[in-house]
C-alpha cells in the first residue's frame, strides 16, 4: 500500500467546503476523492490537513491518501490536472512516509482573512474580501489582537455548540496590516477549531469601530460562544501555509 501527498489550492466559492457530504459532491474532499477513484480505479479516502468552510480558500491544502495501484506520480498530477474543475489546482503528487499523515502530523497553520475597507467598488476581488466600509481603529485592533498571543481557552470562537473536545489552541502570530483599501489579518497557530478565525476577526472589528474594548478580549477565554464577535463571510479567508 502507498501513501501519497498531494499539495493543493482552490477557489472555494462555489462549494459547500472541504469536508465529504452526504447528498453532494460538491466539497473539495469529495471531488478529490471521485476523481482519485477513476483515475487510480479503486476507492480512494482523503484526508486534508484542515477544514476549510463552506466558501473559504485554500492557496495551501495539504492532502494524503493510501492507494495500491503503482501509477507513477507524475502520471497521477497530470491526470489530477486533466479531470479536476479548474477551481481546484494541484501543485504537486508525491510518495511519503507510509506514517505520514496530512492532519494528524500538521504543527501549525497559517490562514488569511482580507477585509475591502472602503465604500469604492470591490468588483474583481468580490469572491475574496469581506467588503466591510465602517471606518476602523488599526491601533486598537492590534492592541486586541496581541492578547490572542499564547494558549487559551477558545471555546468562545467555536460555532460547534457541541463540541467534545478539548477547545485550548494556541495562536503563535497575528499579524493586521493595511494596503489600500485592504486590511489583511494574518493568524497563525498550532490548530484551529469550527469557525475560530472568522470569529475571532468578527470580534476585532468589533473593536476597531468601538463597540467592544481592546483589553476585553481576555476576558472571553473560556466563555460561552455568544461572548465573542459575529461570524464574519467565509469569502474572505483563506488557508495559506500548513507546517509539518
Amino acid at each position: 500500500m502507498r501513501n501519497l501527498r498531494l499539495d493543493i489550492c482552490y477557489d472555494g466559492t462555489r462549494f459547500r467546503g472541504w469536508q465529504r457530504l452526504g447528498g453532494t459532491e460538491n466539497t473539495i474532499q469529495g471531488k478529490l476523492e471521485q476523481t482519485l477513484s477513476r483515475i487510480l480505479d479503486e476507492p480512494v479516502t482523503v484526508s486534508g490537513s484542515g477544514r476549510t468552510d463552506a466558501g473559504a480558500h485554500a492557496m495551501q491544502q495539504v492532502v494524503s491518501f493510501h492507494c495500491q495501484n503503482k501509477m507513477p506520480c507524475e502520471q497521477i498530477l497530470s491526470l489530477l490536472r486533466r479531470y479536476l474543475p479548474e477551481d481546484i489546482g494541484i501543485y504537486s503528487c508525491r510518495e511519503v512516509a507510509d506514517r505520514f499523515h496530512a492532519r494528524l502530523n500538521c504543527k501549525s497553520k497559517t490562514y488569511r482573512y482580507r477585509i475591502w475597507n472602503s465604500d469604492a467598488p470591490c468588483v474583481f476581488d468580490r469572491r475574496f474580501v469581506y467588503v466591510f466600509a465602517d471606518k476602523l481603529d488599526t491601533l486598537a485592533m492590534k492592541r486586541a489582537a496581541e492578547v490572542f498571543l499564547g494558549e487559551h481557552d477558545f471555546s468562545a470562537f467555536c460555532a460547534n455548540k457541541n463540541m467534545k473536545k478539548s477547545t485550548i489552541r494556541r495562536i503563535d502570530a497575528i499579524d493586521i496590516r493595511r494596503e489600500g483599501h485592504e486590511m489583511i489579518i494574518t493568524v497563525t497557530g498550532n490548530g484551529f477549531l469550527y469557525n475560530m478565525v472568522r470569529i475571532m476577526v468578527g470580534t476585532l472589528l468589533e473593536v476597531g469601530t468601538g463597540k467592544r474594548k481592546a483589553d476585553s478580549i481576555e476576558t472571553l477565554f473560556g466563555q460561552p460562544r455568544e461572548h465573542a464577535g459575529y461570524l464574519v463571510p467565509a469569502q474572505g479567508l483563506c488557508l495559506m501555509e500548513v507546517e509539518y
